[in-house]
């Protein structure tokens, strides 16, 4: 249905291809999943795919891309802010078929999404909407326009846990292939039968694809044992090797010695010790051969490395929260705030203690006001002066200034020694030099949120306020961030629907629900 042929992608401001020579087919029944870490072109990869308009001054490529006359349907990471301004009813408009398409056909749809048919006509501005139904209706809009072939760029970001549950089951049932990038490693477990690896090394001067017909934990396994199995045979190589070429210069040494004590005494003897060396010296010249072809030591896109300072240490009976609000309301509430309800209730008596170096998480459904309640907690742990606190927003315009680089982000004073520490931090997060200079509106999504946590590891906070820390990140570098989380010494209090972070780093999990936070266990999960 799509086939993809010799395709190199290159980025234009910085010269540096993003993508080399990838090939691949897509056909029926493929779930095929892009990996890689933040800001290797996968997002740019499905936009040129779907539209090379979409891509135009940024990014320009060679190779073919075969679409068959296929109709291709998009779902973008984040929709355009014109669209959030439209109505449920308005966006659906968009689509000439949405008028053709007949109600019983309207209503299969809406069952299949788990979505209101009242919706699909609602004057409820999609900004105004949870994240859930957001990318519910624009996949609503996409089922209408009947797609011969999915592109899904984080399809789960911003789902609550049912959502992503449901979510997995569309991928699974879909009946045309589907083409998406996830940084969720339960959804890819449960759903890929095909992996797109895009790596970027050697100081990302250098891109390598990797493509394999094969489940998400299937080719984390495999890309292991073959790296393990490659640097084992390449470091055997190289003992070997620097054995031999230590034999030869103890050889060497022996003969010159001979040859400098004898020749001078016993001329024909040290004609035959000057072609013992010339011997010496052909053998060694045929070994250097020989290893002329070693096995290389594996390149790899490593994880992202950054740590907390270890001196951050919360004794276990400091109180950090001992918070009760009697009433959260929807105002001011961003994730679900219609006007003509601007003040119900959410949630009441919500009540929240903390104490000691506890790993706190919410989880809730979409637009139940979580995002709201972790905002107005923070509030009031940032007048705290016996600690300090840290704020990851999920929407991290909220907290950055875009025009900013990101050396100018992190910096305090401003000085040679401090931007020269920082750059080395930004390096450790495998920024290039060139990403070091651009606006931060030029970076990635998975970028930004390095350059977040970079600047908590910075600042010596002991308390981290955490609104979906993982959702931007690699499958391959969460891991890493979630480890990173468990060990630190501070209290963290987040919110996240990934079910691997819950299991590895919460100590405690509550629901938040019109009855206020409820703990739950974690077979509720």
């Amino acid at each position: 249905m799509l086939q993809i042929k010799n395709l190199t992608i290159t980025h234009i401001k910085d010269n540096r291809v993003l993508l080399q020579d990838l090939s691949f087919t897509l056909n029926k029944g493929d779930k095929v999943a892009i990996i890689g870490e933040e800001g290797n072109g996968k997002s740019s990869l499905l936009k040129l795919i779907y539209d090379e308009t979409l891509v135009e001054g940024y990014v320009e490529y060679t190779g073919e891309i075969i679409k068959n006359q296929a109709y291709i349907g998009y779902l973008p990471q984040e929709m355009a802010n014109e669209e959030k301004m439209l109505s449920a009813y308005e966006f659906m408009s968009q689509s000439p078929l949405f008028y053709e398409t007949e109600p019983a056909e309207l209503a299969q749809i809406s069952r299949k999404l788990k979505l209101p048919l009242d919706l699909f006509y609602s004057e409820q501005k999609l900004g105004q909407m949870s994240g859930g139904e957001k990318i519910k209706l624009q996949l609503a809009r996409l089922m209408i326009n009947k797609p011969d072939v999915l592109l899904l760029d984080e399809p789960s970001n911003d789902l609550d846990m049912e959502t992503v549950c449901w979510l997995e089951r569309f991928i699974q049932e879909s009946p045309v292939p589907i083409l998406y990038i996830s940084h969720d490693e339960v959804l890819l477990e449960n759903t890929a039968n095909k992996i797109i690896h895009l790596e970027q090394i050697k100081r990302k001067m250098q891109s390598r694809a990797t493509v394999l017909k094969v489940g998400y934990r299937e080719y984390v396994e495999q890309r292991i044992r073959s790296l393990s199995h490659q640097e084992q045979v390449a470091r055997k190589e190289r003992s070997e090797y620097q054995k031999q070429q230590e034999k030869f210069r103890q050889i060497q040494q022996k003969v010159e010695h001979q040859q400098n004590v004898i020749s001078r005494q016993d001329p024909h003897g040290g004609a035959l010790l000057k072609k013992t060396m010339h011997r010496v010296k052909a053998y060694e010249a045929r070994f250097e051969k020989e290893f002329e072809n070693m096995t290389e030591i594996p390149e790899t896109e490593d994880a992202i490395f950054i740590k907390f300072g270890d001196k951050i240490n919360i004794p276990n009976g400091k109180v950090i929260l001992d918070y009760h609000l009697p009433e959260l309301s929807i105002e001011n509430d961003f994730e679900t705030a219609e006007n003509s309800e601007k003040n119900r209730i959410l949630a009441n008596d919500v009540r929240l203690y903390i104490r000691g170096p506890e790993k706190i998480c919410i989880v809730g459904k979409n637009g139940c006001g979580k995002t709201t309640l972790l905002r107005k907690i923070a509030e009031e742990l940032y007048a705290r002066k016996d600690i300090k606190v840290s704020y990851m927003p999920q929407t991290y315009e909220e907290y950055l200034d875009e025009n900013l680089t990101p050396v100018e982000f992190l910096a305090v004073t401003g000085d040679k020694e401090e931007n020269s520490r920082i750059r080395t931090y930004l390096g450790s997060m495998k920024y290039t030099p060139d990403e070091m200079s651009h606006p931060i509106r030029d970076l990635s999504g998975g970028q930004k949120a390095k350059l977040l946590l970079l600047q908590m590891s910075m600042s010596g906070s002991d308390v981290l306020i955490l609104d979906e820390p993982t959702r931007n990140f690699s499958p391959l570098s969460n891991p890493v961030i979630r480890q990173m989380l468990k060990s630190f010494g501070g209290a963290i209090l987040s919110i996240s629907h990934d079910r691997k972070y819950i299991e590895e780093v919460a100590d405690k999990v509550y629901e938040l629900t019109e009855k206020g936070l409820e703990i739950k266990r974690s077979n509720e999960l």
